[in-house]
C-alpha cells in the first residue's frame, strides 16, 4: 500500500491527476476490502478512536503497544488524503468530501483533513457543519498552526455575522499564537486598518467576547499534557530531539509559564508512579532512565520548534 501511494503522489507532482485519482481509487478499494476481512471493526485498528486525550494515555500508559493499531490507520488516513486532493485537482468535489470523510474516521485526532473538510462543507454551503468541524479542532490539535486556521475560520464566519469585533478578537487569539500559517496571515493582512483589526480590542475584551460565542481563547490544556508526556518518554529513551520538538509544541499552545508547570506535574505523576512499582521516587520505573536537564525543550528553539 505505501509503494501505491508513493507511486500516486509522484504522478500528482507529475499533473497527472486522472492517473493519481485511478490508482488512489483502487488502492482504497483494496484497503477497504484487507479491513473488513481482517478487522472487525473500525474502533480496533485505530487508537486514535479514543473518546479524550485521557483514555489515550491511559491505553499508552498501561503498557499496550499501540503500534500495529496505528500501523493500520495511518496509511488510511494518508491514502484518503491524497484521494481527497487528487479529486479536487481533478474537480470531482463528491469524491474529494467522502474521502476527507473516511481520513477523518480513520484518524479522529488528525486535524489537517478535518480543517479541509471543513472548507469543502463551507464551498457548498454547510455552514453547520464548517462550524462543527473547525469548532472540534480546538479538542483535538496539537500542532499551533491548526488552531491558527480554525481561529481564522471563525473570524471569517463572524464577519459575515456583521459581528466585527468579534471577527477581530478571533484574530488577536490566532496571532497571539505566534506561528506563521496562510489562512490566518492572509486573515491579518486583509483585517488592518478595517472594523475588525485585531489592534481594536484588548486581550480581556477579546477573551470575553470569544466565550460570548463558546470558543476558548487558546489550546485545550489536555493537548500540551499529551505532547509533554510523550516528550517525557521521548527523552527516557533517548531521543533528545523528539523531546525538544514534542515540548517546544506544547509550549507554543498553552505558553511557557503553563508548560513549565504541566511538565513538572507530569514528572511528580511518574514519581509517584515509581514509588507505586517499588522504586525510590525521583529514580523512576525499574529499568526507566530519568528524564534529563534540559529535556523538555524550554532551552533554545523559536516558536516553530526550530
Amino acid at each position: 500500500m505505501t509503494e501505491g501511494l508513493a507511486h500516486a503522489e509522484a504522478l500528482m507532482i507529475e499533473g497527472q491527476n486522472d492517473e493519481a485519482l485511478s490508482v488512489l481509487l483502487g488502492i482504497a478499494e483494496d484497503a477497504e476490502e484487507y479491513v473488513d476481512r481482517n478487522c472487525p471493526t473500525t474502533d480496533e485498528v485505530q487508537w486514535f478512536s479514543f473518546p479524550t486525550i485521557f483514555e489515550r494515555l491511559a491505553y499508552r500508559r498501561v503498557e499496550k503497544d499501540p503500534r500495529e493499531l496505528r500501523d493500520v490507520g495511518e496509511p488510511m488516513d494518508r491514502l484518503y488524503g491524497d484521494l481527497a486532493l487528487a479529486a479536487v485537482h481533478t474537480g470531482d468535489y463528491d469524491i474529494a468530501t467522502n474521502a476527507l470523510k473516511q481520513a477523518v474516521r480513520w484518524n479522529p485526532m488528525g486535524c489537517e483533513n478535518r480543517l479541509n473538510l471543513a472548507d469543502l462543507f463551507r464551498m457548498n454551503g454547510d455552514i453547520n457543519e464548517y462550524l462543527a468541524l473547525t469548532y472540534s479542532v480546538f479538542e483535538r490539535a496539537s500542532d499551533a498552526r491548526h488552531l491558527a486556521r480554525a481561529f481564522a475560520n471563525f473570524s471569517e464566519y463572524f464577519l459575515v455575522q456583521q459581528k466585527s469585533r468579534t471577527a477581530a478578537a478571533a484574530l488577536r487569539a490566532g496571532r497571539r499564537l505566534g506561528v506563521r500559517e496562510h489562512a490566518l496571515d492572509q486573515a491579518l493582512d486583509q483585517a488592518t486598518g478595517t472594523t475588525h483589526d485585531p489592534d481594536l480590542v484588548g486581550d480581556d475584551e477579546a477573551r470575553d467576547l470569544l466565550a460570548q460565542e463558546g470558543l476558548p481563547d487558546g489550546a485545550n490544556a489536555e493537548i500540551a499534557i499529551c505532547l509533554l508526556m510523550c516528550a517525557t518518554d521521548a527523552a527516557q529513551a533517548g531521543q533528545q530531539d523528539v523531546a525538544t520538538n514534542l515540548t517546544v509544541r506544547a509550549r507554543d499552545l498553552v505558553g511557557e509559564d503553563a508548560s513549565m508547570a504541566l511538565l513538572r506535574l507530569i514528572r511528580q505523576s511518574d514519581a509517584d508512579l515509581a514509588a507505586d512499582r517499588g522504586a525510590t521516587p525521583g529514580q523512576g520505573a525499574p529499568g526507566e532512565k530519568d528524564v534529563p536537564d534540559g529535556a523538555d525543550g524550554t532551552a533554545g528553539g523559536d516558536a516553530d520548534g526550530r
